[in-house]
């Protein structure tokens, strides 16, 4: 097999063009708004600080993502095909499994920035210095890359008998597997049930170290203090919400109310809109960023 063949968002010429100005202006949006946040965590030195190193990973993960899944998407709609090659496909696999599960282990390891912050201000510059944030950060990319080489080897090593359609607008481990023999895709579904367990680990951790968290910020005696650790914990905490209640819905829903195009709706909703908001929900509460990005335009400005 040397072509997939990708869902597409529609048949006729005017929504297929429609498709593609909707996903440029969310393209562009993350590109700026990531792009933005980047440059000022990178230029601005008052925010080398572990809490903006995490976030400015995660700002190029959420860039890479997006930039996986929707510049094909919008070049098929634009030249009325669905064609992507078995290499293209296999690409798009390993960077998209690559990404977002970089990002899982990203946002676990912040959650834990955020528990040691506010938990145990006092150890802050021991447990989270320059060193132990580069080796965490390298362990959550290169777990995220074992992870996608694993998958990505095992999910095409599978024969493949029934057809070349994927069911979604770009090639993700679960639609390929729909096209592997009888039985033949039992081997992979071992190994999703690992990395299940893995991901489940990562949500535990982050459930119990905001527990923690709510449960310390709540004895803060004076509201500033409140206000100021709130302000800290609540932009990740919508991130992580968003991340995972969407990829949760869309691999474990019950089979019954599956369908392409639910399937389709759900995959904008985890893998393209998450990057394009991302940012307008990291500087929502975060004034020192704000400050910094204001900073940053007035000097491009002049």
């Amino acid at each position: 097999m040397t072509v997939f063949l990708l869902l597409e968002f529609a048949d006729t010429r005017d929504l297929q063009l429609l498709h593609v100005w909707l996903f440029l202006g969310i393209y562009l949006t993350a590109l700026l708004g990531n792009g933005l946040i980047i440059t000022t965590v990178a230029c601005d030195h008052r925010l080398h600080t572990p809490m903006y190193f995490f976030l400015l990973n995660l700002t190029l993960l959420d860039l890479g993502t997006i930039s996986t899944t929707v510049p094909k998407s919008m070049a098929n709609s634009l030249w009325d095909t669905r064609a992507i090659s078995h290499p293209g496909c296999a690409a798009q696999v390993f960077l998209f499994t690559f990404l977002m599960s970089a990002e899982l282990y990203l946002l676990t390891v912040t959650a834990y920035d955020r528990y040691v912050a506010i938990c145990k201000p006092l150890h802050y510059g021991t447990l989270l210095g320059s060193r132990a944030c580069v080796h965490m950060a390298a362990a959550a990319w290169g777990s995220g890359f074992l992870y996608a080489v694993l998958h990505t080897a095992n999910t095409f090593s599978l024969p493949l008998c029934q057809g070349n359609s994927v069911d979604q607008f770009f090639c993700e481990i679960p639609q390929i597997l729909k096209l592997s023999c009888s039985d033949a895709y039992l081997r992979e579904v071992g190994v999703l049930a690992v990395s299940v367990f893995v991901h489940f680990y990562c949500f535990v951790f982050i459930v119990l170290s905001y527990v923690q968290i709510f449960r310390t910020v709540l004895r803060i005696p004076s509201e500033q203090g409140r206000h100021k650790a709130f302000s800290m914990c609540l932009p990740h905490l919508s991130v992580v919400s968003l991340f995972i209640s969407s990829g949760m819905f869309a691999y474990l829903k019950p089979p019954s109310i599956s369908s392409p195009y639910l399937d389709l709706m759900l995959a904008v909703l985890y893998s393209v809109v998450p990057p394009a908001v991302n940012p307008l929900i990291y500087s929502m509460r975060n004034q020192d960023l704000r400050d910094g990005i204001r900073k940053l335009i007035t000097w491009t400005s002049i």
